[in-house]
């Protein structure tokens, strides 16, 4: 995330506002021009990657 310059702000809006898929029980959101792949834990959210939309 930080090496891509995708802040937590931008993390958070991915996650609340992104288009939504399921991905080998993992949820992408797709938000901008990046992706964030993650998993809801009880009501924790977990990141598993960040990676640009090319």
């Amino acid at each position: 995330m930080v090496s891509r310059g995708i802040s937590l702000e931008e993390i958070k809006n991915a996650i609340s506002k992104g288009s939504k898929r399921i991905q080998n029980g993992k949820i992408v959101a797709a938000y901008r021009y990046f992706e964030v792949v993650y998993k809801k834990v009880d009501e924790t959210f977990v990141v598993v990657t960040v990676s640009p939309r090319w």
